[in-house]
């Protein structure tokens, strides 16, 4: 029997343009190994995003493995620095490059692969679903979320769920995610009167207020970390005003700072801590502070258990190194699957995502299957 080959499929899918919110025909290829495998397959299309939906074995089974991943991908960069067609899935020096190789095109291709193969030869008691989306590196508003609102009103749960995104720093197997950071981002615009530079009194500044309310908010100590998480931490990414004239105090300025925030907070938390701030210094500088906030998502923790251990152990014996449990990093769709069921995330080392030259190490994917395997093959047995 013809095993599935997880760089081949990967390398289908990065041919595949799918830049968020495009699906290229991504989610076409990984429908089509599954359908052969015996998977049913229902497209959960919703807002312009493609989702794909597939479940081998019985509806509602009391052991569900499920596995979450995307096929959309970041804007290539500057084409011209591409030392590869980003869409051409090269393989060169024992590489496989193009845009979504390493996030998460790779994962996507190894999880598939693996459960294609185990279902087909190993039918197992249970069942395996698979949870695709094309929108995860936008939004995110009808991706992950559009799948587990169809799973909901369709009866469809899976028991636990392993998202394939790259987790590992610098070595295959070094990192499982068991949580991640929460994110806030808040708009702020701080309005005064404009008026001449040398004549100040009959102006109102927006500056300083601006510069005071960075300084409050940046030198903050938000908190020096919990049991599972690293300090929490805020970042001012931009502050603008657009002022050209050096004779004119400007009417408003604006600014956005982002927050990652562990499990000492909750996003409600910190946005009413972010507008306590904004209402002292208006109140100090005799200005409108307008904010505007999005929590994108809150902090999370799956328990180092049952399925911790589990993803660690087929890890260790694929790789031979046992892998830490962390929270570190950005954002992923594990932050809307915890509210269905236990998950964790572990997959290739993610150095190059989002790169120009973004490439995937050929052995890592076949390893990546196999470890994929051996959890499916652990967990059912």
């Amino acid at each position: 029997m013809s095993q599935t080959d997880p760089l081949e499929l990967t390398a289908a899918l990065v041919r595949c343009p799918s830049v968020t919110p495009e699906d290229g025909g991504a989610l076409d290829v990984v429908q089509d190994v599954l359908q052969a495998a015996g998977f049913a397959c229902i497209r959960v299309d919703r807002g312009g995003v493609g989702n794909l939906f597939a479940r081998w074995g019985d509806k509602g089974h009391a052991r569900t493995f499920g596995f979450n991943g995307h096929t959309d991908v970041v804007p290539l960069g500057k084409r011209a620095d591409w030392t590869a067609d980003p869409f051409g899935a090269e393989i060169r020096d024992g590489f496989l490059y193009g845009r979504g190789a390493t996030d998460m095109k790779s994962g996507v291709a190894a999880f598939a692969a693996a459960a294609a193969d185990f279902v087909t030869e190993t039918p197992p008691e249970g069942a395996v679903i698979l949870a695709i989306t094309g929108d995860e590196e936008g939004d995110a508003d009808h991706g992950t979320r559009a799948l587990l609102d169809y799973m909901q009103a369709e009866g469809e749960r899976m028991s636990v769920c392993l998202v394939g995104e790259p987790t590992c720093p610098d070595t295959m197997g070094e990192m499982i995610k068991i949580g991640r950071r929460g994110s806030v981002t808040a708009w702020i615009e701080v309005v005064g009167v404009q008026g001449h530079a040398a004549y100040p009194h009959r102006a109102k500044n927006p500056l300083p207020a601006m510069a005071r309310l960075m300084d409050r908010l940046s030198s903050h100590e938000l908190d020096r970390g919990t049991e599972h998480f690293d300090a929490s931490t805020l970042a001012v990414v931009t502050i603008d005003t657009g002022n050209p004239a050096t004779n004119v105090i400007p009417a408003k300025s604006t600014a956005t700072v982002n927050i990652r925030f562990n499990d000492a907070h909750s996003g409600a938390s910190l946005s009413d801590w972010l507008r306590a701030e904004a209402d002292a210094v208006a109140a100090e500088f005799g200005v409108e502070i307008g904010m505007k906030i999005k929590i994108s998502g809150e902090s999370f923790l799956t328990p180092p258990g049952p399925l911790s251990d589990l993803v660690a152990r087929a890890v260790a014996a694929e790789t031979g190194i046992t892998p830490d449990l962390s929270t570190t990093g950005g954002t992923s769709d594990a932050r809307f699957v915890k509210d269905h069921c236990p998950v964790v995330e572990f997959g290739l080392v993610g150095r190059t995502m989002h790169q120009v030259d973004e490439r995937v190490a050929v052995d890592q994917v076949h390893q990546l299957k196999a470890i994929y395997a051996r959890i499916l093959r652990d967990y059912f047995a």
